[in-house]
């Protein structure tokens, strides 16, 4: 019975059923008068025929109460498979109430790794809203999947300061905790603020005004100058306008160019072609200069 828990599971639902019938008619005539008929009436003695069944390959006799037959029962499933019914309070004790079991547990989000069983208790990652967890059930654990940042924020750094939250969780596939952009450190507990300016990583461009900012910077040019934040530079705002119109013409031009090589190129081609196709029909009817005039062995002969 222990490679079959499915049909483990539809025998106790059965005797159960069976076990209620027999409370109710536990005061039935028609049951005090077959328990009467079963005793003896010799001169030996009374002999009493009890009920007998079998569970797990052994044999049971004699007045079964109904919690003794459930943990018989029970105790042929496999750990972590057996019913709710295995899982109740006059049939086990629930070991994960107990300081959780020694198992690994999330008090900020209610999750534990602690499983309770009819034989005791399992340490084992459990599956959250679509969130797989990893880990040893025990001390270390991580959130997986592309739902993992919905969480706990995925066990990674998150702050929230001057209107602007971060988070070092990646919300992919990807493990692990990295902080975002602008900051550094584990961004398992802790990111820190990187300060562009002292770093000299951005704004080192001449004119240019660095001020760090929680997560970031800003830069700005003394005078009329524009900020360029991809190309760290500081240019006049007119020549900017002048710079875009300056790079359209020059897009312009190589398209124009392109399309006027693509052009001669064809042309050429079709040339080319054109000239070995008429020569190649006239050389049906003429002789020409590069092809010999040859004529078939029949004419030769004669």
């Amino acid at each position: 019975m222990n490679d079959h828990p499915r049909e483990i599971s539809i025998v106790l639902r059965v005797y159960i059923h069976l076990v209620n019938i027999l409370i109710r008619l536990k005061t039935s005539s028609i049951l005090i008068e077959k328990t009467e008929s079963s005793v003896g009436k010799g001169s030996r003695g009374d002999v009493t025929i009890l009920p007998t069944i079998m569970i797990n390959n052994r044999q049971y006799r004699g007045k079964l109460e109904r919690s003794v037959v459930l943990k018989a029962l029970c105790s042929g499933f496999r750990e972590t498979t057996e019913p709710p019914i295995c899982l109740t309070e006059d049939i086990e004790t629930n070991e994960c109430l107990q300081n959780n079991g020694g198992c690994w547990e999330d008090k900020t989000t209610n999750i534990t790794a602690c499983m309770d069983t009819f034989r005791g208790r399992v340490c084992q990652c459990p599956i959250v809203e679509g969130v797989k967890f990893l880990g040893d059930g025990y001390t270390h654990w991580e959130a997986s999947g592309a739902l993992r940042c919905g969480i706990n924020n995925g066990g990674c750094w998150k702050h929230t300061q001057m209107g602007r939250t971060y988070s070092a969780c990646r919300d992919d596939h990807s493990k692990g905790c990295k902080c975002p952009p602008g900051f550094k450190r584990d961004g398992l507990k802790n990111c820190e603020d990187v300060n562009e300016c002292e770093e000299k990583t951005a704004c080192q461009c001449r004119g240019c005004k660095c001020k760090n900012t929680w997560g970031s910077y800003e830069c700005s040019c003394s005078g009329s100058l524009l900020y360029i934040r991809e190309h760290d530079i500081c240019i006049s705002k007119d020549a900017r306008g002048d710079v875009s119109w300056g790079v359209i013409w020059i897009i312009l031009m190589g398209l124009g160019a392109a399309a006027l090589g693509a052009y001669t190129v064809y042309k050429y081609r079709i040339r080319t072609y054109m000239d070995s196709e008429i020569r190649a029909i006239m050389a049906q009817y003429m002789p020409l200069d590069n092809h010999p005039n040859t004529q078939p062995s029949s004419q030769l002969e004669l």
